[in-house]
């Protein structure tokens, strides 16, 4: 599979994906071109082979969010503004929902746009040098790719509105115990350990994670009827796979890796 994008680059090891942001010159900044090909990426991903993907940059910083040098120079209207948000949307929720678990590793400045960016990964690691932020309010700008959902559920609303407004800054342990990743990795590159997560999840069954990745964030927005619905559907379908019928008979007959705290 041929991968021909300026600003990612794309590396295969066995059956994952590791996708590079490759602007560290302007820190992974998001201009309107980086945003149509991370949607162009993500939907030829989703008609692959690929079984997992790991969200990687060059450079010190993971995306340092919206390009503002490119948004002050285009003097864009209101209109074309927005609709540069829904290419933003587009594209986040071609990598959400493509079907496969996406493993960001993260360093640097994962900020503002770059968190909305990393947020829809399924599954972020911070290592040591990875801060995460929204500025919006010193910018005097709001966020248009997706914080308002994808962020405000992983801290919660007050907590998303408390670093708009103040620029607080998380990293480390407390950017894990409220919510922005899910681990940190004690050292100086988080991605080996994303590789790792991602190479796990690779072994799943493509049905299951792709009842996974995409199942939960849907039903999330579902009424909780339709939600119960919704999950028993996904369930019949995922649970009586052929991948399932096999793996439980390891199950049953006691072959299968056991559950253990260590």
């Amino acid at each position: 599979m041929q991968f021909e994008y300026s600003k990612i680059t794309v590396q295969l090891e066995d059956n994952v994906a590791i996708a590079t942001l490759n602007r560290a010159a302007k820190r992974n900044a998001l201009d309107e071109d980086f945003i149509i090909q991370i949607e162009a990426l993500f939907r030829q991903i989703s008609d692959s082979e690929i079984k997992a993907v790991v969200l990687a940059a060059n450079g010190k910083d993971f995306c340092a969010g919206l390009d503002l040098i490119e948004h002050h120079r285009q003097d864009r209207s209101a209109e074309e503004f927005m609709l540069v948000c829904r290419k933003w949307h587009k594209a986040f929720e071609a990598m959400q929902y493509s079907g496969v678990p996406v493993v960001a590793a993260l360093k640097g400045a994962v900020v503002g746009g770059g968190l909305e960016l990393a947020a829809a990964a399924h599954i972020r690691i911070a290592d040591n040098s990875t801060y995460f932020a929204l500025p919006e309010g010193q910018r005097g700008i709001f966020t248009g790719g997706g914080a308002t959902v994808r962020v405000a559920r992983l801290v919660g609303e007050s907590r998303m509105m408390d670093m708009m407004l103040t620029g607080r800054i998380y990293k480390r342990q407390e950017a894990v115990d409220v919510g922005l990743c899910q681990y940190f990795d004690d050292s100086e590159d988080s991605l080996p350990k994303a590789l790792e997560i991602a190479k796990k999840a690779a072994e799943n069954p493509p049905l299951s994670n792709f009842a996974i990745t995409s199942g939960i964030s849907h039903i999330a927005n579902m009424p909780s009827t339709d939600a119960f619905f919704a999950e028993a559907f996904i369930a019949g379908i995922t649970n009586t796979q052929e991948a399932s019928k096999a793996r439980l008979a390891a199950f049953a007959n006691k072959s299968a890796p056991k559950i253990k705290s260590s």
